[in-house]
């Protein structure tokens, strides 16, 4: 107790308490001299220490978890640390997901003499600018009278923003007593400018009522900033057709009856790439056009007919209204925009029928038929992470319902990501399973997390694309010695880690075999399941031939 009657804070106890506050049970991290102290704090609250085998690993894991749960953190040490976490942190932002990254730093009297300690780059305060880089805000906790509202301003940034933060905490600080939480500011988004709000509603509804064919294309920020309930309620007050794309895949339902399917450009089914563009009133909610949602650029609008909201603005043809935010948009057009007929509401041609997955003894297996199987074996209680490669070319075309089911780093793009941010899923959603497909190359970056998986008892899904290399390189570019790889015996390695009765490695050469692998996947619920689908060089699935094709194409024109 402190001399007033309050209870005592130290400046980790009040980190820790405004994490929780903010609904984040875990914390991710490895440990080092300069963040034990803090440490020692963690594991006497109420937060999860979840240790990891390496700081980028961390990173990864704690993204998996901000996606599922609204913000997530991981913990480092200084220099050695921080700069491997940093990756993970430049995916985050680039891919706007809320991950807090706590450093510990050597001690703050030490800034003053200029003290050459262990892990020091070249002075104190490097470590801080590059992180502010690829952070909405940044600070060091140097006193302990402003360290309070440090944190809250740091902490409410990457909420509100949905960006990655950064706080450096001095050894010699972590046990500094500072004044308790007040009450936390509960406007936890940004507001509206109310008469820009009210006009662009005003000319956005004028544009529907007179649109023949108006089209809702549901983008990435409506997933980040949780907007997915509000923008079905919208479409489907509207009664109008509306398509996602590969980064937003699953943010609205795919089995709703207004569904069009998935949109990247010329990559897209021909009939969704007509309705999206032949569309005279595309509505653009969230959207960011990125060279894979739109099929390396591919997409074919007409500027005019596009009404663009996110980030805060709305264009509509070349005019803008600044300080209109996605969220107050969508519920003020739900409140004013008239519904259309039921006809005109629906898709030109109904999205293909999921199909049940019939194997053929002894056939070798191939791409095609993987992805057909990994389809027929998904369910709503599973959580698919697709790694950047074959994987994610392969998945729009995956039937997923859940919005929270599908977690792709589709932007940044960062091969490895998927293994460890299973991790977090495992910590955030412990009802539902992670499955992981991913390819050789990838999984051999971030491997070490599987361990960590066992560790905590997750019964994780891992199929591994034993495709010899790097294929999404051998696909995109003339092939060389840089794109292979050692062949690794990957249906070992969860005994290699530890496993023991806890874990299920299997190889699949052929169909049969790899539909008896799921099915055990199936029976075995409570055990990790490695799978190892071995594939002929070069294999593909259609999504990544048709990339290659395309990025061939593209350099050919420069």
């Amino acid at each position: 107790m402190a001399s007033n009657g309050q209870p005592r804070y130290t400046i980790s106890q009040y980190l820790l308490h405004r994490l929780k506050e903010i609904g984040i049970h875990h914390l991710f991290g490895v440990p080092g001299d300069y963040v034990l102290d803090f440490l020692d704090e963690v594991l006497a609250s109420p937060l999860q220490w979840v240790g990891t085998c390496n700081e980028l690993n961390a990173g990864y894991a704690a993204d998996g978890y901000a996606r599922m749960n609204g913000a997530g953190a991981a913990v480092v040490t200084y220099g050695v640390g921080g700069l491997s976490i940093l990756n993970a942190v430049a995916g985050a932002y680039a891919e706007r997901v809320p991950l807090i990254v706590i450093s510990g730093a050597p001690p703050a009297h030490r800034r003053d003499t200029g003290a050459m300690v262990h892990h020091l780059i070249a002075d104190y305060y490097v470590q801080l600018e590059i992180f502010k880089k690829v952070t909405v805000d940044a600070a060091i906790i140097t006193r302990a009278d402003s360290a309070p509202e440090e944190i809250d301003r740091v902490i409410m940034n990457a909420v509100i923003h949905k960006l990655p933060v950064y706080i450096e905490l001095p050894v010699d600080m972590a046990r500094v007593a500072c004044r308790p939480p007040l009450p936390m500011s509960r406007t936890l988004h940004q507001t509206s400018d109310k008469d820009s709000l009210d006009e662009c509603v005003e000319d956005v509804v004028r544009l529907l009522n007179a649109a023949a064919n108006p089209v809702v294309l549901a983008g990435v920020e409506l997933l980040r900033f949780g907007l997915g309930t509000a923008a079905l309620h919208l479409v489907e007050t509207l009664e109008i057709p509306f398509s996602t794309m590969l980064s937003s895949k699953c943010v609205l339902p795919e089995m709703h009856p207004q569904f069009i399917g998935i949109y990247q450009g010329s990559w897209s089914r021909e009939v969704v790439r007509r309705q999206i563009e032949s569309s005279d009133c595309l509505l653009s909610l969230g959207v960011w056009m990125t060279d894979l949602d739109t099929g390396l650029f591919s997409m074919n609008f007409d500027n005019r007919r596009v009404i663009d909201i996110g980030d805060g603005d709305v264009r509509i043809g070349s005019h803008y209204y600044h300080g209109v935010q996605l969220g107050d948009f969508i519920r003020a057009l739900s409140r004013k925009a008239k519904a259309r007929t039921y006809v005109m509401s629906h898709p030109h041609e109904a999205r293909p029928p999921r199909e049940t997955f019939i194997p053929q003894s002894g056939r070798t297996l191939s791409a095609t038929r993987l992805y057909e199987c990994v389809n027929s074996f998904l369910d709503d209680h599973m959580v698919l992470l697709a790694e950047p490669g074959d994987a994610f070319c392969a998945a729009p075309e995956f039937h997923i319902e859940e919005a929270e089911n599908f977690i792709v780093q589709a932007y940044y793009s960062s091969i490895g990501f998927c293994t460890p941010a299973a991790l977090g899923v495992a910590m955030a959603r412990p009802k539902k399973r992670p499955v992981v497909l991913t390819g050789d190359g990838a999984f051999q970056m971030t491997v070490q997390e599987i361990s960590t998986l066992i560790r905590h008892n997750s019964a994780a899904v891992i199929i591994v694309i034993n495709n010899d290399g790097y294929l999404i390189e051998r696909i995109l570019h003339e092939d060389g010695l840089y794109n292979d790889i050692q062949m690794w015996n990957y249906a070992a390695l969860p005994e290699a880690f530890g496993g023991g009765n806890k874990v299920i490695g299997i190889r699949a050469n052929t169909e049969d075999e790899l539909a008896q692998a799921f099915a055990t996947a199936v029976a075995a619920k409570d055990k990790l399941i490695l799978i190892e689908a071995r594939l002929p060089n070069r294999d593909c699935s259609e999504g990544l031939s048709r990339l290659g094709a395309a990025f061939r194409q593209s350099h050919q024109k420069k």
